[in-house]
């Protein structure tokens, strides 16, 4: 049994019994399904022998009840998944490889975001990077809103929606940006956050602004040194692997010298979409 989905232009298999029937208690995923088209790479079913031992731990976090550690093998990538009180989830891939193996508990939340690592994985290398961030359309062109969780990205561009006509949410949580024949655009996803909005659409990206709480409305353009570390701060990526870095450190080149980056410092108002939209498409 299998299934194709493309997302971002990267066309991808899932194989076997169990991993369809996860992907299809996924949100969002059915509008992705595409059919006669050759998969770049695949998700497949492991096995628990086949799990790679660890050579060295890269990155450890915690999100709900579960404790992830995303690990270094002797010839690839590992990353476990182990919730309160349940069976592990293991994800593996090899370096170089195009294909990703699963086992453990196949609980659909653990799933969805090893999906998320693991495309990830596998379109780095094709210039593909998932940006933290609300990201709209408007005029053809997509905005992307960056910020720490809480600063206000999804109130912001609700108030682009609300008040400035022709606003559209592209994607509230995990858009992906794409380098194509050296222009740069976002792609909505099937992975949104909290707010469910699933698009297969894509917009060639018309600005970039990283969004801070204050007690007024001021958007500066930023230079080249600062446009860096917001990139790097949202984009996904681990740092800490030297191979994985240097892609995403050229992917973040080249976005911040080919599309206009700012800071807005702003209250949760209507006058911050107003005074936001007035600079990014002032006549250049």
């Amino acid at each position: 049994m299998n299934r194709k989905y493309q997302i971002a232009g990267h066309c991808f298999e899932v194989s076997g019994e169990r991993i369809c029937e996860a992907v299809a208690h996924i949100d969002g995923f059915r509008l992705f399904e595409v059919e006669n088209q050759e998969g770049d790479f695949a998700f497949r079913e492991g096995e628990w022998m086949d799990v790679p031992e660890v050579v060295s731990v890269q990155y450890i976090f915690e999100y709900e009840d579960v404790k992830g550690c995303f690990i270094r093998t002797a010839d690839g990538y590992r990353l476990s998944l182990k919730p309160a009180d349940e069976e592990a989830f293991e994800m593996w891939c090899r370096q170089g490889s195009k294909e990703v193996f699963f086992a453990g508990n196949w609980s659909v939340r653990l799933y969805r975001f090893a999906m998320w690592v693991g495309f990830g994985l596998m379109t780095l290398p094709s210039e593909t990077i998932a940006v933290h961030s609300s990201c709209i359309v408007y005029k053809d062109k997509a905005v992307l809103f960056l910020g720490e969780s809480g600063t206000g990205k999804s109130t912001h561009t609700r108030l682009w929606r609300e008040h400035i006509p022709g606003a559209v949410l592209l994607n509230d949580d995990s858009p992906m940006i794409r380098i194509e024949e050296g222009k740069v655009w976002a792609y909505g996803s099937a992975w949104s956050g909290k707010t469910p909005c699933y698009k297969n659409a894509r917009a060639q990206i018309g600005g970039i602004v990283k969004l801070s709480q204050a007690p007024y409305n001021k958007i500066l353009a930023l230079p080249l040194p600062q446009a860096y570390a917001y990139m790097l701060s949202s984009a996904s990526g681990l740092k800490t692997d030297p191979q994985i870095a240097d892609h995403l450190y050229n992917c973040i080149k080249h976005i911040i010298t080919h599309v206009a980056c700012y800071h807005m410092e702003c209250l949760p108002n209507t006058e911050a979409a107003i005074v936001c939209e007035k600079e990014i498409c002032k006549p250049s």
